[in-house]
């Protein structure tokens, strides 16, 4: 297996594997302690350096199980970036359900850090725009967050292009910490946040990009042109929206066109999907998942990909899938 590979994110000094470990739908769901030491440890043997969470994964018992795997592995706290997410969150209470405000942001870092058992985390991502709270009180906060020692990079996922700058440009204006990274979906069937809308945010403002669901949930591995396997994530309960986008006949057949192409390539679909979002420069990291040690091993294989990726090849990609 070739090497992993590391890029700054965004403008930052910190440098993440582009491949990277996260954590939704399969810790609690389909994966228990145990499985998730041995996905993490294979993960990390590759490589990965990046392992994503948040808040409301499995209603906090994501994080629970990944701070745990932390610490039974006993690996350096220096050695490795952890991240969360806020704006859904857990308690059914008009200030801490759908918000960004300040009162939630500061109970959620402390309830995050405390179910990961860490001091602090390396990232907090604002999961969701907020349209009521103010972004300016938002972007206070998670400046507070981060002087207070308890993160130390804030960023966005699922923005809009407008909010992203507008988040930006109140730090600048206010000497406040700015918004380094966001982490949008991204895959070859979901593409125009990530090439068309924040183009111009790269070279403006640096934006670093933590992309998540390259396989565009399972679509891209193959295993739903004949229907929906046993086990698969949209037979977990709460995932069952899943199934209409999974089994989408136009979708499994551009699936089927891409075939011939991963078997020119002597790779299976998923790490061809993989490795055309590694190709894109602008992606910091591609977030992956598994369930089982030897996905996260076949999901590793992308990076023999990527150097296989010429102009050829990515416009017989583009023409199985237009």
């Amino acid at each position: 297996m070739a090497e992993m590979t590391y890029r700054r994110l965004g403008r930052s000094g910190l440098q993440v594997s582009v491949l990277s470990f996260g954590s939704w739908v399969t810790f609690d769901h389909q994966l228990d302690d145990t499985l998730a030491i041995d996905c993490m440890q294979a993960a990390r043997d590759a490589g990965v350096n990046f392992f994503d969470n948040a808040e409301i994964y499995a209603n906090g018992m994501s994080e629970t199980i990944m701070g745990n795997v932390f610490a039974a592995l006993e690996w350096p706290r220096w050695s490795y970036v952890v991240s969360t997410k806020f704006f859904m969150g857990l308690h059914d209470d008009v200030n801490m359900r759908q918000t960004l405000n300040r009162k939630y942001l500061m109970d959620a870092i402390d309830g995050s850090l405390e179910r990961l058992q860490m001091d602090h985390v390396d990232l907090v991502f604002c999961h969701r725009a907020d349209p009521v709270t103010p972004i300016e009180e938002t972007v206070r906060a998670l400046s507070d967050i981060i002087d207070s020692g308890r993160a130390l990079y804030w960023g966005t996922s699922e923005w809009t292009a407008d909010e992203i700058r507008a988040a930006w440009e109140i730090a600048e204006r206010h000497h406040l910490h700015k918004p380094v990274m966001e982490q949008p979906q991204y895959n070859i069937f979901e593409r125009r946040r990530v090439e068309r809308e924040y183009a111009r945010l790269y070279d403006d403002i640096g934006l670093g990009l933590t992309t998540w669901s390259p396989l565009a949930s399972g679509l891209l591995t193959g295993k739903y042109l004949d229907g929906i396997p046993d086990g698969s994530r949209a037979t977990v309960d709460g995932y069952e929206w899943l199934a209409p986008l999974i089994t989408d006949e136009a979708r499994n057949a551009k699936v089927r066109a891409l075939v011939p192409i991963a078997a020119d390539l002597g790779c299976s679909l998923a790490q061809l999907a993989i490795a055309w979002c590694v190709k894109n420069p602008h992606v910091s990291t591609v977030i992956t998942g598994a369930s089982r040690v030897d996905q996260v091993t076949d999901n590793m294989g992308a990076l023999d990909v990527v150097d296989a990726l010429d102009d050829e090849v990515m416009a017989r990609i583009a023409d199985a899938v237009k």
